[in-house]
């Protein structure tokens, strides 16, 4: 009795301090492709890689605005129209004064003719000796005199027609079209306010009827740390998720990963495209992006199984990982080499094997070799 008396106290009283319960899990191998695993997480917008603010090639004033907010306009169609008083008064006038050349054109014409049957008359006269050479020559010089003319009147017809062709131009001008098929996100004027192609002195000057978007251009951005670039390749697999649709899995891949960093940010912008566009993706949206493992396009059946290990069980100390083994009652520390997460798993290169426990959230007074307590999940 004594004996067992003493044997107890020992055991709860004066059982050495390293003694540790810890929970383990048992590695398993895992059977499925190489791919979806997280590699990085970003965010970022929505962003139109084709948009633009319709102006007006020429200053006027808005008459008419026929289109709002939310409308689908194809290209060419006609957004808004300027005053056109003016310029019609100037295409008129050009266009007299095309008509006047031209009624020139034909009296210089017939004085032409009359000239050239006067110098045929005037030559056989002087040929026949009635009539003299000064009259010959004064005969000759008209009829030269009269085709330069023409030939003048004929060249200010041409500048008239090209006058008539521009202020046609400038009259087609007045009425804005859309210079490709999007959508109208804003409408910046109103009829009656002054537009300019460029910015004027007052602020009361518009430089924009509307603003337009191709919804079929639409991308994200996403601004990446620049110590993590190396983890993200051109055609990579990527899962977005807006902030307005949190439950909302949308499939895109990296488009291109611009060539310059910001010095200022310390990140490398990478541009991302969705597989399908959907109507409730819209310009300018927060997004959050989860960059995957690209696929090997093997099938799960020809795939060697690998190893899959809780994330709480990696303890991270400068560069290396490590994890601690559990075998007959004592931990062991050992360095493993993580190929790849996904969520809270991670895959295993090297360092352990199946069969194996290892300690889930560690403490920190575990030493190689402490005897443990296990408590198996």
């Amino acid at each position: 009795a004594l004996v067992i008396i003493i044997g107890c106290v020992f055991f709860f009283f004066l059982r050495p301090s390293s003694l540790t319960v810890v929970k383990t899990v048992l590695v398993e191998f895992v059977s499925r492709p190489l791919s979806g695993g997280t590699v990085l997480n970003a965010t970022g917008y929505v962003t139109a890689r084709r948009s633009a603010t319709v102006s007006s090639k020429v200053s006027g004033k808005i008459t008419e605005i026929l289109v709002e907010e939310g409308d689908l306009v194809s290209e060419g169609q006609v957004v808004a129209r300027l005053d056109p008083v003016n310029v019609r008064a100037i295409l008129a006038l050009a266009e007299a004064q095309q008509g006047a050349s031209k009624a020139s054109t034909d009296e210089t014409a017939v004085l032409l003719r009359e000239a050239e049957l006067n110098f045929e008359r005037v030559t056989r006269l002087a040929f026949e000796e009635i009539a003299s050479q000064s009259d010959l020559d004064e005969s000759k010089a008209r009829v030269d005199s009269l085709k330069a003319r023409l030939h003048r009147l004929t060249a200010e017809i041409e500048v008239a027609s090209r006058q008539v062709a521009m202020r046609r131009q400038e009259l087609q001008d007045l009425e804005i079209q859309a210079p490709f098929l999007g959508v109208v996100i804003s409408k910046d004027a109103q009829p009656g306010e002054v537009i300019s192609p460029v910015s004027a002195g007052s602020g009361f000057t518009r430089t924009g009827i509307c603003t337009l978007v191709d919804m079929g251009s639409l991308d994200i951005e996403v601004d990446v740390n620049e110590s993590f670039i190396n983890r993200v390749s051109s055609k990579q697999p990527v899962t977005a998720v807006l902030d307005a649709y949190s439950d909302w899995k949308i499939q895109a891949e990296v488009i291109a990963i611009v060539p310059s960093a910001d010095r200022q940010k310390a990140t490398v912008k990478v541009r991302i495209g969705f597989n399908k566009l959907d109507a409730r993706i819209l310009p300018e949206m927060g997004v959050k992006v989860s960059f995957q493992e690209k696929s090997t396009g093997v099938p799960v059946e020809s795939v060697r199984p690998y190893i899959m290990i809780p994330s709480n069980c990696l303890l991270d100390e400068g560069t290396r990982t490590y994890v601690w083994i559990v075998d007959d009652g004592k931990v062991e520390k050992r360095s493993i080499k993580v190929r790849s997460k996904d969520g809270n798993q991670v895959m295993v290169e090297a360092g352990v094997r199946a069969g194996e426990n290892l300690v889930v959230d560690p403490p920190g007074t575990l030493e190689n070799g402490s005897a443990v307590v296990v408590d198996t999940l």
